[in-house]
């Protein structure tokens, strides 16, 4: 058993070393992978006792699927449980990853061209409180029909442009984690924890747009308004005037609107033909290769060369898809092993309440995995005709709230902060100092608005 409970340990001081990674010196890429793989030895040094007691269902599953397993050994059976496991928990994680590395390449054969230029420089208003607001509102309705992930990178590399000084743009960074996971808490393709939900019958498209809609604004207008504050009355942007590549202005729109579109179309494509995400941001990503190949195959200028979307890969910043990948790998490891189940059920047996459920949960999602969280919980409470689990009830409603917003109270509580973090190098210790407190605020008054309107 000291095995067993050794796994949470070593994760929660895993999570420990990330928060502080400005102290310790080590990156946070190192520590989660790092993390993963101590988490995944440990269930491979101790396979054949996490097998056993393991819950039944996993064991009945497995056995069910792979019927020849009877005839053999324990400790065989244990090892070939792990391999599945350790196969499949790293096929369902990269597509996350190829997810992230898809946009941030697209974003990144944008933002070279210029056409985020084209952006900036149609926003007129040079006061930043005032840019605060309409980024945050803008960013708030695009995660509504992007999703969060892409409308961080879009607006963050929007920010970029228009806002050099780096203490007035962290400030911008950390509320568009904020208005994005608000956004994305009251559309069914907003987050992966809502796709979940959505795809999984629990709730339905318009039921979920209309319930929380305004539970999801007050959670944006609540930080944004004290958010406010942190920028000196009167300041101004002092925007960069930089585009030091003669980019043709029609070859700039045209990859503008194939980038941002190729965003857009991924949950349509989802929706429509139930094409993968990570294939639909591939597809965009393949689209603008073929275009920039085709548009600089002659040229002999270095600078349009490095343009084409194989340069672009050298320029990805890869340290954040390790941090993803240690991150979701060591979730994984719970997961198979049973801790999340154990901890599910604890938090059942606890809380008679299921909206207490939903909100204990939610705050649970700021430093552990919202989407295997959503996942066990449906798992435990399977739909129902009627009652508490029913289609679009109010526990489901309400978890799909908590588990996309819950992600705000801590930066690396969701994609789109770990993303946004390591596109600005936001510390977690700046986050938690700041932007922590009014995450929170903004959670809970959601939650209350949301009980006031049901």
């Amino acid at each position: 058993m000291f095995f067993y409970y050794l796994m949470p340990i070593v994760f929660i001081i895993g999570i420990m070393g990330i928060a502080l990674e400005d102290v310790i010196k080590v990156n946070k890429a190192a520590t989660a992978v790092g993390m993963s793989i101590l988490l995944w030895l440990i269930f491979l040094l101790n396979a054949e006792h996490f097998f056993v007691i393991n819950p039944p269902k996993h064991i009945a599953e497995y056995t069910k699927v792979f019927p020849q397993l009877a005839e053999m050994s324990v400790h065989d059976v244990a090892f070939d449980f792990l391999e599945l496991h350790l196969v499949k928990g790293l096929g369902d994680v990269s597509t996350t990853l190829f997810f992230v590395l898809g946009s941030m390449a697209i974003i990144d054969v944008v933002d070279s061209h210029g056409g985020f230029s084209i952006i900036s420089h149609s926003i007129k208003s040079n006061g930043q409180r005032r840019l605060l607001w309409i980024l945050s509102l803008v960013t708030f309705f695009m995660s509504i029909l992007l999703g969060n992930l892409p409308t961080v990178i879009v607006l963050v590399s929007i920010v970029r442009k228009l806002i050099p000084e780096r203490k007035a743009r962290m400030v911008f960074a950390s509320m568009i984690v904020i208005a994005a996971n608000a956004g994305g808490s009251c559309s069914p393709i907003g987050d992966v924890t809502t796709l979940l939900l959505w795809t999984g019958g629990n709730v339905t498209a318009l039921h979920q747009l209309t319930t929380l809609f305004v539970p999801s604004f007050v959670m944006l207008l609540l930080p944004l308004s004290i958010a406010t504050m942190m920028l000196p009355k009167g300041a101004v942007v002092t925007r960069e005037v930089l585009d030091p590549i003669n980019v043709n202005p029609r070859m700039r729109q045209t990859v503008l609107l194939v980038g941002l579109g190729s965003l857009a179309m991924v949950p349509v494509l989802q929706t429509l033909i139930q094409l993968p995400p990570f294939m639909g941001v591939l597809l965009g990503l393949v689209i603008l290769w073929v275009i920039t190949d085709r548009m600089y195959a002659d040229s002999h200028d270095e600078a349009l060369q490095n343009l084409r979307v194989q340069r672009v890969f050298s320029r990805v910043d890869i340290s954040t898809v390790l941090f993803f990948l240690g991150i979701l790998m060591s979730v994984q490891a719970l997961v198979v092993t049973g801790q999340l189940t154990i901890m599910a059920n604890l938090l059942n047996d606890t809380c008679a309440n299921e909206n207490v459920i939903a909100v204990v949960l939610g705050v649970l999602s700021s430093f552990l995995d919202n989407v295997a969280l959503v996942s066990a919980t449906m798992g435990m409470y399977p739909l129902q005709p009627d009652g508490v689990f029913a289609v679009d009830s109010s526990f489901w409603t309400l978890l799909a709230y908590c588990a996309v917003t819950g992600g705000s109270i801590l930066i690396i509580g969701s994609a789109a902060g770990v993303t946004v973090m390591g596109m600005e190098k936001i510390g977690f210790v700046y986050y938690l100092k700041r932007f922590t407190p009014l995450a929170l605020l903004g959670f809970f008054a959601g939650v209350m608005v949301y009980m006031l309107m049901t």
